[in-house]
C-alpha cells in the first residue's frame, strides 16, 4: 500500500548515510545544540547535510506531506494540520558518530492521521538496513540480501537479552537488569538500532528511562517492530502518537518482542513508583 513511499525513504536514507559515512571517515567538527527540550546536544554537519539531502528528496516526492527533521525548523500549523507527515531523525546516534563507535542511524518514517506506517532505519558503518510499511511486514537488508523478521516468542525474562544505552545508560537501569533476572545485556548506541536488535531477536526487550528521545527517535523504529510482531510504548503502556504539538516522548520507551510486552509493563510499575516516576498525562494535547 505504501510502496512508493518506502521505495522513496529507502532512497533518501541510503544517500543520506553516504554523506554522513563521507564526513565520518574523512573527519568533521563537533558543535553543540540547544534542543527543544533545552538541553545542550552535540550537533554536526553530516546531521545537517545528510538532514538536506532527505528533506528535499521527500517535499519533491510528496509536495503536499508535511515534514518534521530534527534539524530543520519545525512549522507547528502546517504538521498538526497534515494527515501525512515525515518524521525524520537525519543521524540517530549523533554521540556514537562523534565517538566513532559505528552505532548511529539515518531514521526515516511516515505517520498518517497520528500512526506510522513506513519506517527506515539505516545504519550505514554496519551495512545494514531494516525497513517496513503498514501490513507489509519488517525486513533487514544487508550485503548478504534481504530477509523477512520476526520477533522472537520467549516470555521468560531469564531467557532473554534487553537491549540498553551505550551513552546514555541510566544507573536506575542495573536495578531493572536485577529485578527482570535477565540472561544477558547489549550495550548499543542509537534508538533505531536498539530496536532492530529485537525485531531481528538478537535481543527481545529494550527499556529506555530517560524522558528525552522525542518523535524522530522512536516513530520509525516502531513500526519496524511492530510489523515484526512486536511493541513500543511508553513505561506505562501507553502507545505514542506523532499527530501531536510536545515532540517529547515525556513517558521513556518500553520496546518489546510482544509476548512479554505486558507482563514488562506490569513488572515495571513497582520500579516506577521506587524511582519516584509518575505518569505525564498532558502529552496527547494537540
Amino acid at each position: 500500500m505504501y510502496k512508493k513511499e518506502l521505495d522513496a525513504a529507502i532512497s533518501a536514507a541510503k544517500a543520506a548515510g553516504e554523506r554522513a559515512l563521507q564526513h565520518y571517515r574523512d573527519g568533521f567538527e563537533t558543535e553543540s545544540k540547544i534542543g527543544v527540550d533545552s538541553y545542550e546536544e552535540p550537533v554536526t554537519i553530516a546531521d545537517r547535510e545528510a538532514s538536506r539531502i532527505i528533506v528535499e528528496r521527500l517535499a519533491e516526492a510528496f509536495p503536499t506531506d508535511a515534514i518534521l527533521s530534527e534539524e530543520e525548523p519545525d512549522e507547528v500549523k502546517k504538521r498538526l494540520a497534515a494527515e501525512r507527515v515525515w518524521i525524520i531523525d537525519p543521524i540517530d546516534g549523533t554521540s556514537g558518530f562523534v565517538k566513532k563507535d559505528g552505532d548511529f542511524a539515518v531514521q526515516i518514517a511516515l505517520a498518517v492521521a497520528g500512526e506510522p506506517v513506513v519506517g527506515v532505519v539505516l545504519l550505514p558503518f554496519h551495512g545494514v538496513n531494516y525497513f517496513a510499511a503498514r501490513g507489509a511486514g519488517a525486513f533487514r537488508e544487508t550485503s548478504q540480501g534481504i530477509e523477512r523478521l520476526r520477533t522472537s516468542e520467549r516470555t521468560a525474562f531469564s531467557e532473554m537479552q534487553m537491549a540498553v544505552s551505550r551513552n546514555h545508560r541510566s544507573p536506575k537501569i542495573n536495578s531493572i537488569l536485577a529485578d527482570f533476572g535477565v540472561a544477558g545485556e547489549m550495550q548499543r548506541g542509537s534508538v533505531g538500532l536498539k530496536i532492530g536488535l529485537i525485531a531481528e531477536q538478537a535481543c527481545d526487550l529494550y527499556i529506555h528511562l530517560s524522558h528525552r528521545t522525542k518523535l524522530w527517535d522512536t516513530c520509525a523504529p516502531q513500526i519496524i517492530l511492530e510489523e515484526a510482531g512486536g511493541r513500543l510504548t511508553d513505561l506505562w503502556g501507553t502507545p505514542y502518537r506523532y499527530d501531536v504539538r510536545d515532540l517529547q516522548n515525556w513517558g521513556g520507551i518500553v520496546a518489546t518482542n510482544g509476548a512479554v510486552h505486558t507482563t514488562t509493563i506490569e513488572r515495571l510499575r513497582p520500579l516506577m513508583r521506587e524511582f519516584g516516576r509518575v505518569k505525564y498525562s498532558s502529552r496527547s494535547d494537540r
